[in-house]
């Protein structure tokens, strides 16, 4: 395992990323699975740091997760620790017991308590994490901690990513600068149902727990909770932010202080960011995918119903053949189990409708649809014509590229 794949064609290069106050970070080579790379990631973050965070619903999830959602309870973070190439899941109480060792190596090094330092896994399910390799590599990892360390961060938690994902955003909580910076790593069983595979925001911003927190969780559902690569969600799927306070702003009231109107945007708009990158590399994919849905009898129908589509491997594998078969659209509209009538539905591609109220529209020229299913960038649109919900949803196309990394996932 590691040999690394083709990079994305979708791929986009890490933007100028910068310092964020209260942040060192390293990276360095464990040898947990992968050989010839980074596959240990430490954070330290200043005293007084708070997290906030967002989990996994899979009812297997790793020891990690259940870790953290414990930690998170407690306001403060000094330190985060993820490995790729195994993901310490469903491996019992070695699974524990490995977490709680690799707390309390990372607190001995960092002179802080255990239940301050936040650990992740990603990799393969099933096998028993050598916790050994992973602390006889903190020496070097503390060692190693710098403030400008953002792309060896970024790449060392790479699974089958074929390019690092990292996001900045630099605004004002009042009249004081702060800086919003994330990494995140995604490439397969993408369908999150809370956050995301493994993403990491952290800002010098001085925020209470309970805004951070509030943020994170409302924020995710237009971004992370609106993605899907292939319908997997992940036993080991987790985002955390982390926020230092070193920026020194006035304080923050609560979520709608008129003060953080700037930032709470910013926030917003750096997690779709992530997240749309962890789409643009998902696994085999040569295609972005948005479904827009209007027209529906709620908010949360209309995302069930955009979800069905972006999730059909018929419309999946019809748009990776650059096929403009629009009817797999109705068939993953009508399997939603949400309310549809067909007498009602309209489906466009690309800015063409194609049928409106249940049937094709008079004098449909297909030339501009195909045109369009041959770019990277594909658009479909489904208008329900029943009431005022409206969601959209991200995805990829479906290729045998899938079907060679996943089948050899393990060797």
């Amino acid at each position: 395992m590691g040999v690394p794949h083709a990079v994305s064609p979708l791929s986009r290069p890490l933007p100028d990323l910068a310092t964020v106050s209260g942040v060192r970070l390293s990276a360095v080579a464990a040898g947990i699975r992968y050989q010839g790379r980074t596959d240990l990631m430490l954070a330290e973050f200043t005293p007084g740091t708070i997290v906030a965070g967002v989990f996994t619903k899979n009812a297997c999830p790793g020891a990690p997760i259940q870790w953290c959602k414990t930690a998170v309870t407690t306001p403060y973070a000094r330190a985060l620790l993820v490995n790729s190439g195994n993901a310490n899941v469903f491996t019992g109480q070695a699974g524990v017991e490995t977490v709680e060792a690799c707390a309390e190596a990372v607190g001995k090094l960092l002179h802080c308590l255990p239940q301050d330092v936040f650990l992740a896994s990603t990799g393969v399910i099933g096998e028993k994490l050598p916790q050994d390799r992973i602390i006889n590599a903190l020496p070097a990892a503390e060692a190693a901690l710098a403030d400008a360390n953002w792309e060896e961060a970024a790449r060392a938690i790479m699974t089958t990513d074929t390019f690092p994902k990292a996001a900045r955003r630099d605004v004002h909580i009042g009249k004081t600068p702060v800086r919003i910076q994330g990494i995140a790593k995604g490439s397969g069983m993408i369908a999150p149902d809370m956050a995301t595979m493994l993403a990491y925001v952290m800002t010098d911003a001085k925020l209470p727990q309970n805004v951070l927190q509030s943020l994170l969780s409302s924020g995710v559902g237009p971004s992370f909770n609106s993605i899907t690569v292939d319908s997997d969600t992940s036993t080991s799927d987790m985002l955390l932010a982390f926020a230092t306070g070193a920026a020194d702003n006035e304080p923050v009231t609560g979520v709608h202080d008129p003060e953080l109107a700037e930032f709470t945007l910013a926030f917003n708009d750096l997690l779709l960011e992530l997240a749309l990158l962890v789409v643009r590399d998902g696994e085999g994919a040569t295609k972005q995918i948005r479904v827009a849905v209007t027209g529906a009898t709620s908010n949360i129908s209309a995302h069930k119903i955009a979800l069905s589509v972006a999730n059909s491997p018929l419309v999946k594998t019809a748009i990776a053949g650059e096929d403009a078969n629009w009817g797999r659209v109705v068939m993953a509209v009508g399997k939603s189990g949400e309310p549809a009538d067909r007498d009602t539905l309209s489906v466009g591609v690309g800015g063409t409708w194609i049928a409106r109220n249940g049937t094709v529209v008079e004098g449909y020229d297909e030339t501009p649809v195909v045109a369009h299913m041959r770019g990277q960038e594909i658009e479909i649109a489904v208008d329900l014509g029943l009431g005022e919900g409206e969601a959209r949803v991200w995805t990829c196309d479906l290729t045998h590229g899938y079907i060679d990394i996943n089948g050899a996932y393990r060797s």
